[in-house]
């Protein structure tokens, strides 16, 4: 929501005014020098979002006031009013309303569209997250990053990296909405203040890592290569299945991290909808992106949300720190999930991390059943997995 500022108004009285904290509104607005506001410049308020109301006969902006529960000069500031008494029968009114419901919660699968349309709706109501492309797809569509926090801590997320796995993206990005809105309400998480979660801890977060494989899940191939996409399908028009990206290279089979094993024993040999590694590890520009992002950041540790089993993946080869056992004691604890600490699996985004950084990198496997997940598991997989979420910030 935006306002324009006032002689004499300060963050710090919008931040008591609309119950925000100052941090927010400070970070919402890069371009302001806090310390000194200028008369007339536009100012946004994060967790807020202005709605039109029409004057009655009889109304008042102090009848207005109680009957929403909103403050006279919070109404006086959207409306850039300098008399409370100028209200006019038929004159429009805009009224702060408070964000406390999600925007990203969809009735359907969403592939990478609709995704970068609610990256978008998050980025307009909490202005201060940044959402930056770290890159593109074999098809070209952006793979996103959305940074919050400005802490020391640096602690990375992602999902997605199998097609028939969109379920996860659901699943971080309600994660993140629930974030926000209890940063802007103030409002704690499992007896967690948040705002200093965010003061502490910087959190990236990549949604969708392979846009093109959910897309070919969810809406089938595109024209420009229907043909190829059909014939690494075995002639199939079913893509239900399909965990690779769009050129039939398993992402998540792509990282040095002993990846000639995998890619020795692995049965297919060529692109498969899932398993093929490539004929080199990093061959894949969606793989490519997420090596650099690590390697351009120095994050303390990582979670990659997957699909299914209600388990999790916290060691490799031996190269994982002390602090990945005390971090897996706790996920079990607020999720429920098994912690596991080695597979006979190599190659993947959290074996090479472990590998090569020698710090905390797991692999959530969400709910249970066979992949694609249904919808039906939604809110079950959500409310498990939060207490993750959390404990991956706070510890």
């Amino acid at each position: 929501m935006e306002v324009r500022v006032r002689e004499g108004d300060s963050c710090a009285y919008y931040g008591r005014l609309f119950k925000v904290p100052i941090e927010l509104i400070i970070d919402s607005n890069e371009n302001v020098n806090p310390s000194n506001l200028k008369t007339g410049t536009k100012i946004m308020i994060p967790g807020y979002v202005s709605v039109p109301y029409t004057i009655k006969e009889e109304d008042t902006l102090w009848k207005i006031g109680k009957a929403k529960n909103l403050s006279i000069d919070a109404m006086m500031i959207l409306n850039q009013m300098q008399n409370p008494n100028q209200l006019a029968p038929g004159d429009t009114l805009y009224l702060p309303e408070r964000i406390t419901q999600q925007h990203v919660i969809s009735k359907l699968p969403y592939g990478s569209g609709i995704l970068t349309k609610q990256i978008k709706t998050l980025k307009k109501f909490y202005p201060f997250i940044s959402v930056d492309t770290i890159g593109t797809s074999v098809l070209g569509n952006h793979i996103q990053e959305i940074r919050i926090g400005k802490g020391l801590k640096k602690v990375h997320m992602n999902a997605s990296f199998h097609a028939n796995e969109w379920i996860s993206t659901m699943v971080l990005m309600s994660l993140v909405n629930q974030y926000l809105i209890s940063l802007t309400n103030r409002s704690p998480l499992r007896g967690i203040d948040t705002i200093n979660l965010y003061n502490e801890t910087e959190l990236s977060i990549v949604p969708m890592v392979n846009p093109d494989g959910v897309d070919l899940v969810l809406n089938g191939p595109p024209t420009s290569s229907r043909q190829e996409v059909t014939e690494i399908n075995e002639g199939s028009d079913e893509f239900v299945h399909w965990k690779a990206n769009i050129r039939g290279v398993d992402l998540n089979n792509q990282f040095p991290a002993n990846w000639e094993i995998e890619q020795e024993r692995k049965e297919p040999k060529s692109p498969a909808p899932r398993d093929y590694p490539g004929k080199t590890s990093l061959s894949e520009p969606e793989a490519i992106a997420m090596a650099d992002l690590i390697k351009n950041n120095r994050y303390d540790r990582i979670l990659a949300f997957h699909t299914q089993g209600e388990e999790f993946y916290w060691g490799y080869e031996g190269f994982e720190p002390p602090e990945s056992e005390i971090l897996a004691t706790e996920f079990e604890r607020v999720s429920g999930y098994k912690a596991i600490r080695n597979v006979d699996s190599h190659a993947g985004f959290k074996d090479w991390y472990i590998q090569e950084y020698k710090r905390p990198g797991f692999t959530i496997e969400l709910g249970r059943g066979i992949n694609p997940l249904p919808l039906s598991q939604f809110h079950d997989i959500l409310k498990k997995v939060e207490g993750i979420f959390l404990a991956s910030l706070y510890l």
